[in-house]
């Protein structure tokens, strides 16, 4: 197939596919579960108003959100999820209080009375009492007598109560998280009402505005047909494409490893541009975040044993969990993405041969604004969760509560402006090379539309407002998470590791431009829509079930030939004698094939299916899968890009191997065992508490406190230690290439 033909299906793909995504993304907003004028109790009391579900919602966010538990299975795993938690004991309390009504004690009662009561309760729970003409929420005395009962109890959970002490350390939650009243009242009409969204059947349907989502017997919540209809099915089509790509592999593949290998290394004697050498400071401010990062995973992962502190300093007085957890998802979307802009930088002047005025400029402006970012984000976090800002301060300047996309709103405006700046700094030094008619043309239109998505998806993160319906705040988070991080990021990447390649004379550049045009169709074809399968039960419609759980099944189908691509790296870090120079960066590409097929691919598709996820989403096998994609894949790649460009930048020396070896190998060993020993068997055990008990069960204090579980959590200890030692000598061998000690004999 022709480069043309290829970039056609690439179009289709493309348009095909954003044009479902938009079009069932209006079916989420037209079907969202209602937020009502008010939630009034049958003999007309008032009990909340929507603007308490809205301003409730805010409060959650400002404490940090997704960093405390979750809501709808989104978010972390310490804590509980706050639906599940809410609609299990609002159950066990309706029990108590349809009984009251008839005179009786639900505890006491034999067994056949007990069932009538489960009836009523299901019936109470899952009938949609949404008065549309009224636009009102209506509770029975009872519910709304519950809903005040629960209000206390999440009170003294989140507020100051010493009798809730052991429990808030179990959460690691701080003491006073929450420290004004009429915060809390409001937060507990938020918990109420993501609830209701949860047991509640959509109107005309026999499912929740959830899709029956948590698990939970006793009120009804089982996976309806659905799930396992289009479970089965996107198994089935994993299987037939996963042929097909077999077949056409094949029938149409040609050998890329160029077969007139360079006798010398074609990039050694290039002059880096004063731009190019300006892109150093990036990388050195990518070693310190990195050990900024592993310390705030450290804290993080402590907190699981020790709610409150850090060997008994009150940590959390200071630096919550609910900061460092966001500190070490943030900073990790932080250095990784710096790699990747400073790779970019880079690479540009470097194929155009080109060094437009004021680059490096523009270059050192960047910089600084990025430092900017950086640093105010994390601030502007750290004071929001501290509750020292009001509530439209906060989603301005301090915690946005969205797990990913933290950073407070004006944060995420000049992130997305520093992004533009890069493109532009990227596209005025590639417009030599894109103008000529030469066979490089394919790779860098591939490798400029790339760098526009990446600057631009983004932007999505700016679709939501600070009181936009949940369901809609996650439609667009994803787009950020899936399409910015999982989708333009991995194009990127492909396309940069193929260019480097052939620049190097090591890959044909026919061969090259084929198959990563074939893999991003590939990739894109089940990638755009596999972003609904995040989607499964944020209160959007069954369409987007069976769309994702079809697409996300597409998503695997090209990291069926990753090990080709594996093997096919490490012939080339044996093709020539000088490519040993290159070897680093090779390796990490080699390893990022293996977390890709692992950590994206079996992990990944592990979690991906409606009814797999039903159960599991949210718990530890989601942590699984996180830490070996983000780290392992996009991690791995941005630490190989940037041994790329410092090859480049120490051009005539030799490298210390010892140093870079031990780096590379712990970093990838500690990872392994880390996700291995510990995260995936306490996964696997929520998995099964799940299945049998209730979701609610699984993230409870009384099954993770357990002492098994316990053993698990400080099983992370010796994984934990192997990365933090890899990442550290990482950084001294990067500090090494200025200072000496990371160089040898001239090459």
């Amino acid at each position: 197939m022709t480069p043309k033909k290829l970039w056609r299906w690439l179009a289709v793909v493309m348009i095909a596919s954003f044009a479902v995504l938009i079009f069932y993304g209006t079916e989420i907003y037209r079907k969202v579960p209602p937020i009502p004028d008010k939630i009034v109790s049958t003999d007309g009391t008032v009990i909340a108003t929507g603007q308490d579900i809205k301003d409730g919602q805010n409060v959650w966010q400002s404490i940090g959100g997704q960093t405390v538990g979750s809501i709808w299975g989104h978010g972390a795993y310490i804590a509980p999820d706050w639906t599940a938690d809410y609609l299990h004991r609002e159950s066990l309390l309706l029990l108590d209080q349809l009984a009251k009504k008839d005179g009786k004690s639900y505890k006491e009662l034999p067994d056949d009375e007990q069932a009538k009561y489960q009836v009523l309760l299901k019936k109470e729970l899952r009938t949609n009492t949404f008065n549309e003409a009224r636009n009102e929420i209506v509770f029975s005395p009872e519910r709304a007598e519950v809903q005040k009962l629960l209000g206390q109890y999440y009170a003294k959970l989140f507020m100051g109560d010493s009798s809730m002490a052991k429990l808030r350390d179990q959460y690691a939650i701080p003491k006073n998280t929450v420290k004004d009243a009429e915060r809390m009242a409001q937060m507990n009409v938020f918990f109420a009402w993501s609830s209701w969204v949860c047991i509640t059947e959509r109107p005309g349907d026999d499912v929740t505005y959830t899709n029956n989502w948590p698990h939970d017997e006793s009120v009804g919540n089982v996976p309806p047909p659905s799930l396992h209809l289009w479970s089965g099915f996107s198994v089935l089509l994993l299987l037939a494409c996963v042929g097909l790509l077999v077949f056409y592999h094949a029938r149409n593949k040609e050998e890329e490893i160029s077969e007139a290998l360079p006798l010398e290394d074609p990039l050694r004697n290039m002059k880096p541009t004063p731009s190019m050498k300006a892109t150093l400071k990036y990388i050195w401010v990518v070693a310190l975040l990195i050990l900024v990062q592993m310390l705030a995973g450290v804290v993080t992962a402590h907190y699981g044993v020790e709610g409150s502190g850090f060997y008994g300093i009150p940590l959390d007085q200071f630096l919550p969990q609910s900061v460092s957890r966001s500190w070490h998802v943030q900073l990790a979307i932080f250095w990784i993405a710096t790699s990747w802009l400073a790779t970019g930088l880079y690479i540009a002047p470097a194929v155009s041969g080109y060094e437009p005025k004021y680059q490096k400029l523009g270059v050192n402006i960047l910089f600084v604004a990025l430092l900017i970012v950086v640093s105010g984000s994390l601030t502007g976090q750290w004071l929001g969760v501290m509750q020292k800002l009001g509530l439209v301060d906060n989603f301005l300047w301090g915690h946005q509560g969205y797990e990913y996309v933290e950073l407070g709103r004006v944060w995420q405006i000049l992130l997305l402006v520093g992004l533009i700046l890069w493109l532009v700094l990227m596209v005025r030094a590639l417009l030599p090379a894109l103008k000529r008619k030469d066979g490089d043309r394919h790779l860098l239109t591939l490798f400029t539309l790339s760098s526009v998505a990446i600057a631009l998806f983004y932007g999505a993160g700016l679709m939501y407002g600070r009181q936009t319906h949940m369901a809609i705040a996650e439609y667009w988070r994803w787009w950020v998470v899936h399409l910015w991080v999982e989708g333009f990021f991995e194009v990127f990447a492909t396309v940069v590791a193929a260019f480097l390649f052939t620049r190097l004379g090591l890959l044909r550049l026919k061969a090259a431009t084929h198959a990563v045009l074939f893999s991003t169709i590939i990739f894109l074809a089940g990638g755009i829509l596999g972003t609904f399968h995040h989607l499964y039960f944020s209160a959007t419609p069954t369409a987007v079930l069976a769309l994702g759980a079809t697409f996300s099944a597409l998503e695997i189908v090209p990291l069926v030939l990753i090990g080709y691509e594996a093997y096919q790296n490490y012939q080339l870090s044996k093709s020539t004698k000088w490519i040993q120079a290159y070897k680093w960066p090779i390796y990490c590409f080699i390893a990022m094939c293996f977390w890709n097929f692992l950590g994206a691919g079996i992990f990944g598709f592990a979690i991906n299916p409606p009814i797999a996820l039903y159960y599991i989403q949210g718990l530890n096998t989601t942590a699984v899968h996180g830490h070996a994609a983000l780290f392992g894949v996009y991690g791995i790649l941005g630490i190989g890009l940037m041994m790329f460009v410092l090859r480049g930048l120490y051009a005539d020396r030799q490298w210390n191997d010892r140093l870079i070896s031990w780096a590379f190998w712990l970093t990838n060993i500690g990872l392994l065992v880390m996700v291995t020993i510990s995260l995936l068997p306490i996964g696997i055990m929520q998995s099964v508490a799940s299945i049998k008990e209730g979701y609610w069960y699984a993230r409870s204090a009384e099954f993770m406190q357990t002492d098994i579980m316990h053993f698990l959590r400080w099983m992370r200890v010796p994984g934990d230690i192997l990365l933090a030692a890899g990442e550290l000598l990482l950084v001294i061998f990067i500090m090494g290439l200025k200072f000496g000690w990371s160089l040898k004999e001239k090459r």
